[in-house]
């Protein structure tokens, strides 16, 4: 049922339950991660017809819901299943994201930047949700969350765009923006941005930005200060890489950071993280009651 892709955890742009997570999260976070990994492979696989893709997909969600929990081809969603039970988290982070891929499978164009968005309330957000849920943090949290992971999810489209319509005839950028600036998808096939097409991928990082003001509100929102970072750090990557896109042409070239970006992101997103606690910390360390001998 699975086509890995050989996409690991180390090609993404953000960093995957990473040191600064409790320990004792990290294994369930790679589980999801593997799940996730798992159907998104099948979405994007050039060489399956549509109707297979969607009959794979629907094959996991059985396991995930527990009507199939021997067949070895849906190991990871069979591991998700277990994980999700000790850890009382929902199946339904897990079922939304099948949602979105199966829609990858049978849809390739977004009419504008709320379809778009449609899209990535369950292709993107729903990673962000199971995060906060495993950490038992407020639902509250959920908008900021939402913000972050959609905008991770459309800085990975601009990245990939050229590849996407190339390889599997996907194009992610609204419609309307491209009609409007009079660009023809056939753009994207180029190795080189036209004029056009370059104001059509900044009005996507506009809007991107946009998301990106909310999503700078959720390490503050955590109550785990590990969790905190974590974000911190996401919200610094999401910001340069939109930076890098701006300066860059992401159809000549894979955008990524460097190795040396991608550290100062991690100083600067615990800073930042610290520095927010900061006063809270000095607060309750004013009003606690001085021990007397």
């Amino acid at each position: 049922m699975e086509t890995p892709s050989g996409k690991t955890a180390r090609d993404e742009n953000f960093p995957v339950g990473s040191w600064l997570l409790p320990a004792r999260l990290r294994p369930h976070i790679a589980t999801f991660y593997a799940y996730a990994r798992a159907i998104d492979d099948v979405a994007d696989n050039p060489d399956l017809k549509p109707d297979d893709k969607v009959r794979r997909l629907d094959g996991f969600a059985d396991a995930l819901c527990g009507a199939d929990t021997s067949n070895p081809a849906l190991q990871k969603a069979h591991d998700i299943r277990r994980s999700l039970s000790a850890t009382q988290v929902t199946r339904q982070h897990c079922l939304d994201l099948i949602s979105a891929f199966k829609q990858d499978a049978v849809k390739s164009r977004y009419d504008d930047w709320d379809d778009l968005i449609g899209y990535c309330n369950r292709s993107a957000a729903p990673v962000g949700r199971y995060l906060v849920d495993l950490h038992h943090e407020s639902s509250s949290t959920y908008p900021a969350s939402d913000a972050l992971c959609n905008a991770l999810q459309v800085i990975n489209h601009l990245q990939d765009c050229g590849d996407d319509y190339r390889n599997l005839n996907r194009v992610y950028i609204p419609q309307d923006w491209m009609t409007a600036a009079n660009v023809d998808v056939s753009a994207l096939a180029d190795r080189r941005a036209t004029e056009a097409l370059r104001g059509v991928l900044d009005r996507c990082l506009d809007a991107t930005d946009q998301l990106l003001v909310l999503a700078a509100r959720l390490p503050s929102q955590l109550r785990d200060v590990r969790f905190a970072m974590e974000t911190a750090t996401i919200v610094a990557i999401a910001r340069k890489l939109s930076l890098e896109l701006r300066k860059r042409d992401p159809l000549a070239e894979r955008v990524v950071l460097t190795k040396a970006q991608f550290v100062g992101c991690g100083v600067l997103g615990v800073s930042h993280a610290v520095y927010q606690r900061f006063p809270r910390w000095l607060n309750a360390a004013a009003t606690r009651p001085s021990s007397v001998d």
